[in-house]
């Protein structure tokens, strides 16, 4: 991949919008200037997840991650720096350079994530190409989805495809193309038996599972032969790319269409999403006939606090897809239910009735979890007082499992009400189920959580001896980022022992101090971080934190971010409306520098007078005199210099 040049990167960073990128992926509701959410890196109830469209940074105060539209990337689609803005040049129209074919040495070079994700998108591009350009696949691919009611748009739209007959037709095209038979077994596309390669879904109209971004993470490839023994479905086998429990099939047809609607409809299949759409309900994704997962939910609730759950008329799958309603509740979200007609699923009814037909259909029946779960237990119950009870535990045991308590108690109520039953009953019995569940290593959800404050950098993993150093190459390195580009007026003293006042910056007096005293930062992080400041000042350039925000490095974004996102902002309005003054650091900027700059060096002087200390304790491999004697003259001159520093900070230093 070409390395893309600086000055369409900054046009990729200036376009994009990163409350409009991350609202993919996340509901996002207006705070103040910001907007906040649930995180989407960690299960929480209250949200603590901010982006500030402002300083085009979001921080996740609840797992410290934070940084650029590129950082969120990044962390969601597992993308690469370069794969991350060129997703984003693809999405804001912002054209690239050319790029050239790959060298061996190239493509070997990429990483198999990266060598993995082309070979999954040369294979959809196949599969649409084969069912769209070819007799086979018009004959018996387009024709299948056309006789099932598919208009092109929706096929088109899906990605939907053909593998032919062939069984090696896409193996020998993409092996012949370069792609590495390795990676083609990977991913479940071909498969090896004895000396032979054969296509895995050799026959099967295909079906493009999709990442929330778009990335074709895997495929589900169905048989048009009715032989009962051969299995309907094949779907791809689990990758580093494709993990069935925590993807939903149409999740990126339907992410903005859930947002919109602050409701999700959940099916099963891949035709039940396809029909539902094409009938104008978009807000529909799908299991893909897997139990329904914790990941697969929290995915959902990035978007919205509603589910809906579509079912067709078999009551044994009813009855074992409970556990994913439980699951449903447990992470504290709004459930509602809807029956098909017996003898209808989702897929059959939306192409039998009209969309607004469909439509009405579902507000008019969708129930609440405990009446259709009720409704459901009682068919099998009778007047069997024990099967009853048992009914009334399990319903009770679901409601249990609801974060909220005023949630749980409105359920109670009902069930109560339902069951001509003592509402303290109900709770006592809930009460007893919450305590059992707590107690056996169940998940205990509290109603809120606190918010945890985020450290800029992790100290971990460095020795004790940059440790030492972190508070005061932190505060350094903090006013350099921040304020680096700011004038500062100093005094010079002149051979005629005139003082004159001159301006420079703040990033030029910093890099001048520490070069004339030979210092360097010792934490790794801020070392490459001055580095880059002190090039860019002897090129007479002065970089603003949205400088390094755009850098490849993404330590760097992450800590510049950080220093950007305080966890509390003060309105502007209160501040004005009760004449506060907040004393901001900028306003005393020259004192900041100095005092930082004072104590940066202290630090470094106080390391060393300890070394000195350490090395003039008798041992056995005794020091000579003159060795000796140097050591006791540096540390006092350095005795000297620390009660010069004292003085300057006016305080004592011990």
């Amino acid at each position: 991949m070409n390395r893309i040049p600086q000055h369409i990167i900054d046009e990729i960073m200036n376009t994009a919008r990163i409350e409009e990128v991350i609202g993919d992926y996340v509901q996002l509701k207006k705070s103040g200037s910001n907007y906040k959410g649930l995180s989407p890196f960690t299960e929480e109830r209250t949200p603590s997840f901010m982006v500030s469209p402002a300083k085009q940074i979001f921080k996740c105060f609840s797992s410290s991650k934070g940084g650029t539209v590129v950082t969120f990337l990044m962390e969601m689609e597992q993308f690469s720096y370069p794969e991350a803005l060129k997703w984003l040049a693809e999405r804001y129209n912002i054209e690239l350079p050319e790029e050239k074919p790959l060298t061996a040495e190239e493509q070997e070079a990429l990483t198999e994530r990266e060598s993995l994700q082309i070979i999954n998108d040369y294979a959809r591009d196949f599969f649409v190409k084969t069912i769209h350009e070819t007799d086979e696949g018009k004959a018996i691919g387009l024709s299948y989805f056309t006789e099932r009611g598919f208009r092109k748009d929706i096929i088109e739209k899906f990605q939907l495809g053909y593998c032919p007959k062939n069984e090696t037709s896409l193996t020998e095209t993409a092996l012949k193309e370069g792609y590495k038979q390795e990676y083609l077994e990977k991913l479940g596309l071909t498969k090896a038996r004895d000396d032979r390669k054969f296509d895995f879904f050799s026959g099967r109209v295909m079906f493009p599972i999709h990442s929330v971004s778009g990335k074709v993470l895997g495929f589900g490839g169905r048989t048009l032969q009715t032989n009962s023994k051969t299995a309907k479905y094949f779907n791809s086998p689990e990758s580093i790319l494709y993990n069935k429990s925590k993807i939903l099939y149409g999740i990126y047809f339907a992410k903005s269409e859930i947002i919109k609607h602050d409701n999700c409809y959940l099916v099963e299949g891949y035709t039940d999403v396809i029909s539902l759409a094409q009938a104008g309900v978009e807000n529909v994704v799908a299991s893909s006939g897997t139990a329904l997962t914790k990941d697969q939910i929290k995915l959902i609730q990035r978007y919205t606090q509603n589910i809906t759950v579509l079912y067709d008329g078999d009551a044994a799958g009813i009855k074992a897809s409970f556990r994913g309603i439980d699951l449903i509740l447990e992470a504290g979200m709004n459930v509602k239910v809807l029956l098909f007609p017996d003898g209808e699923d989702p897929d059959s009814y939306a192409k039998k009735v009209g969309s607004d037909e469909l439509q009405k259909y579902i507000d008019e029946n969708e129930k609440d979890f405990v009446n259709f779960k009720t409704q459901v237990l009682l068919e099998s119950t009778g007047d069997d007082p024990i099967k009853r009870a048992n009914l009334i535990k399990e319903i009770v045991s679901s409601i249990a499992l609801i974060p909220d308590s005023i949630t749980r108690s409105i359920y109670i109520k009902e069930t109560a009400e339902q069951f001509q039953m003592k509402e303290q009953t109900l709770v006592n019995e809930l009460n007893k189920i919450r305590r059992k569940n707590t107690s056996g290593g169940k998940p205990s959800y509290p109603d809120e959580v606190d918010e945890i404050d985020s450290v800029p950098v992790s100290q971990k993993g460095e020795s004790e001896e940059t440790r030492d150093f972190y508070d005061q190459e932190f505060d350094l390195i903090r006013i350099l980022l921040l304020y680096g580009s700011r004038a500062l007026e100093i005094e010079q003293k002149q051979k005629n022992k005139d003082t004159e006042v001159i301006e420079v910056s703040a990033a030029e007096l910093i890099c001048h101090e520490l070069n004339r005293d030979e210092l360097d930062f010792d934490i790794p992080i801020f070392k490459r971080i001055f580095e880059i400041c002190k090039a860019g000042v002897e090129e007479n350039l002065l970089y603003e934190p949205s400088f390094f925000l755009r850098h490849e490095d993404q330590e760097i974004v992450k800590f510049v971010s950080d220093l950007l996102s305080p966890k509390y902002e003060l309105s502007r309005n209160w501040l004005l409306s009760f004449k506060i003054d907040t004393n901001e650091e900028v306003h005393k900027l020259p004192q900041a520098v100095k005092e930082s700059l004072y104590a940066f060096k202290n630090a470094k002087i106080l390391a060393r007078i300890g070394e000195i200390r350490e090395q003039l304790r008798p041992t056995e491999n005794a020091l000579q005199d003159e060795q000796v004697n140097d050591l006791l003259r540096e540390q006092i001159q350095l005795e000297k210099i620390k009660g010069t520093f004292a003085q300057q900070l006016g305080r004592i230093i011990i």
